[in-house]
């Protein structure tokens, strides 16, 4: 699970865990500054200690409870089955174990260190990025409150907007892996002899060494003595090792063309189909569906016949469809079968059953116990049949002698068959040859008759290259659907990548929601009221129009690793609205009227929020900029969160003091007139 361990370990760099800490210091230097300046003088030890209590208990609850969100937010994830389930568990393992460890220091050594170390003369002094950030943000803020309700209706919009934008975004399972190395499978006529598959396949092998990129390449064939993967001569696993990309003559050539090239290479030689693919990723997709490829129309029915023609034109249609590559039906058919017909009249003639013929064919052929012969302790049967020469020889097979059924006399004497009336054409002859009572035909037969839930299918494989698997699972369908008459009694299932992305779709139907109820149920339980909840949780739309579009601009299809993204955004947008309601609610209980009290509570809380906002995009950038092994997996998951927290942050500073001023205007009006 490597993918799954790299993002766990990036999980660790993710900035989460010391966002509790970040709110925690901010504020405790914060109150030690201010009351050094009240009071004119070096606070003493136990002032101090005093000062970095209050303090820590003035933001450790909302600190701690929107730290406490997003641990809860990746339990959800912990419910994800099947390959996902397996990619993610340790992230969210790895996630919740720090968070939880980092909520423990923060209440504890963070607190205590500062009211142990931070002597001396303590003064906020303010650098030249937060005083322009003030600046900046002071103007705009007041700008927001006076015209708070068209602040909300574009926050709006831009929901709106980036649901229409999601809903035509690609999407796909887990984005692929850039393995480094290519897995090519050659695939050749049904029967092939083992050792013309080697021929032709030392002739292949020998093409592709030309490319200077190419360290090695090797294949397998056959089936080896535990058959986990068995395979007939006529396929070969094919594995082209690849140079490191500093040996590349053209380091910055994209790995598709060079798979591109390699596929033009080989099709000049004759006699093979060729499928071209990742290692990991075809046992991947084996794994998942049965097949190799991405996705696999799987065409159930009863006559072979029916659906090789069938399968046919599916796979005719589906090379017509962007994005199509490696398109290949399954071999069915092709291998070269020897029929042994009956004659049944000439049978009855000669007083012969079916039964008796096919003892003697089987005798010859596959042969039958005769005996058993004993070496001390050890005992061998004794296997009578035809040597191989004449068991391959047509000619020979002809003349097989078959013996007619034995003799009896009637009463007058004379020989009759024990199984019919009428007398033999030869009565001497004791034997016949099996060509005077059966036709020998070589002929095309079944290569392999699967099944799958006891049903015979066939498959349609195919690999997709330059879109995603999504749009081009939806094309196919409605072009299939459409031009495809399939007979009644046959049906077409979708599997592959395809299939588990369906699977895991639903699951995230389940998962997702349930994530919001928890956050909105913590948000309640912290505030004591519906309002605030409200107010913190819509936080969480927003976040999610950054991460779309982030995807958007980044052109990365939506899939389970971009969903597990907005999973984990869901908690870290409403821990900065937490912070700063929590903090305009305690300047308002102080007496403060309410817009005094939403500009101080703002501005006071415009450096935490934009540390804790600057600390986790930050340790996502690496995840969103990587290009490693696993970078694939964890780029769509970071640029969710990067996107989701750069919109949440805008949110939390310019729209949420806009929202909370119509939230409670009733309010201020109603103190107004009782004042009054």
């Amino acid at each position: 699970n490597i993918s799954g361990n790299l993002m766990s370990l990036g999980a660790l760099d993710f900035g989460l865990i010391v966002d509790g800490a970040v709110i925690i210091v901010e504020n405790c230097v914060r109150c030690l500054s201010e009351e050094q300046h009240k009071v004119k003088r070096l606070l003493t030890r136990p002032e101090r200690f005093e000062v970095v209590r209050d303090a820590t208990k003035e933001v450790v609850r909302p600190s701690f409870f929107g730290v406490f969100i997003i641990m809860v937010v990746y339990l959800p994830i912990l419910s994800l089955s099947g390959v996902e389930g397996k990619m993610f568990h340790p992230m969210a393992f790895t996630v919740i174990m720090a968070l939880a460890g980092a909520m423990i220091l923060a209440a504890t050594f963070i607190p205590a260190s500062i009211a142990l170390f931070l002597t001396g003369n303590i003064s906020e002094k303010e650098n030249f990025i937060m005083r322009r950030a003030k600046a900046i943000y002071l103007p705009a803020l007041k700008f927001s409150l006076r015209f708070r309700g068209v602040a909300v209706f574009a926050a709006v919009f831009l929901v709106l907007v980036s649901g229409i934008v999601a809903s035509r975004m690609g999407t796909e399972f887990i984005p692929s892996l850039d393995e480094g190395d290519v897995a090519m499978h050659a695939l050749r006529i049904p029967g092939t002899a083992l050792s013309q598959a080697i021929e032709m396949q030392h002739a292949l092998e020998k093409r592709l060494r030309q490319f200077p990129e190419v360290k090695n390449v090797f294949a397998r064939m056959g089936t080896a003595e535990i058959a986990t993967d068995p395979m007939p001569p006529s396929l070969a696993d094919g594995f082209i090792i690849m140079k490191p990309r500093k040996e590349w003559p053209d380091r910055k050539k994209p790995k598709a063309q060079l798979v591109s090239e390699l596929a033009a290479a080989v099709e000049e030689i004759p006699g093979n189909n060729y499928e071209f693919t990742q290692p990991i990723q075809m046992r991947f997709n084996e794994l998942i569906a049965g097949v190799r490829s991405d996705v696999a129309v799987k065409l159930f029915g009863e006559d072979m016949a029916v659906l090789q023609q069938i399968g046919k034109q599916i796979e005719k249609e589906m090379k017509t469809i962007p994005g199509a590559s490696d398109v290949k039906l399954e071999q069915t058919t092709g291998l070269p079968l020897m029929s042994i017909i009956p004659k049944r009249g000439a049978l009855a003639r000669y007083g012969l059953s079916v039964a008796e013929l096919q003892d003697v064919i089987e005798t010859a052929l596959g042969g039958k116990a005769a005996g058993e012969v004993f070496e001390g302790d050890k005992r061998f049967e004794i296997i009578l049949r035809l040597p191989e020469n004449l068991r391959t020889d047509i000619d020979g097979l002809e003349r097989l002698p078959v013996p007619l059924p034995k003799r009896d006399r009637d009463s007058e004497g004379d020989e009759i068959y024990t199984r019919v009336s009428n007398p033999p054409i030869n009565p001497s002859q004791s034997f016949i040859h099996l060509s005077e009572v059966a036709d020998i035909l070589i002929a095309p037969g079944p290569n392999m008759i699967n099944r799958e839930n006891g049903k015979r299918r066939i498959v349609v494989t195919v690999n997709v290259r330059g879109r995603d698997l999504g749009s081009f699972v939806a094309e196919a369908q409605q072009q299939i659907n459409a031009t495809i008459i399939i007979p009644a009694g046959y049906w077409i299932n979708w599997g592959g990548q395809f299939e588990q992305l369906i699977s895991a779709t639903k699951r995230l139907q389940i998962v997702v929601p349930i994530s919001l109820l928890l956050i909105f149920f913590l948000l309640f339980t912290t505030f004591g009221n519906v309002k605030h909840a409200l107010l913190v949780f819509t936080g969480v739309p927003l976040a999610l129009t950054g991460g779309i579009a982030a995807l958007w601009l980044r052109d990365i299809p939506v899939s389970i690793s971009a969903g597990v993204g907005f999973i984990a955004l869901s908690g870290v947008a409403v821990l900065n609205g937490l912070v700063m309601i929590s903090f305009i609610n305690k300047l308002r209980a102080e007496g403060k009227p309410l817009e005094d009290a939403i500009i101080e509570g703002s501005l006071t809380r415009l450096r935490p929020v934009l540390m804790t906002a600057l600390v986790a995009s930050l340790g996502f950038v690496p995840m969103a900029l990587a290009t490693g092994t696993g970078a694939e997996v964890q780029r769509p998951l970071a640029t969710v969160v990067i996107g989701g927290i750069v919109s949440s942050t805008i949110l939390t500073l310019l729209v949420l003091p806009g929202l909370y001023r119509i939230f409670h205007r009733r309010e201020e009006t109603s103190k107004l007139e009782n004042a009054a």
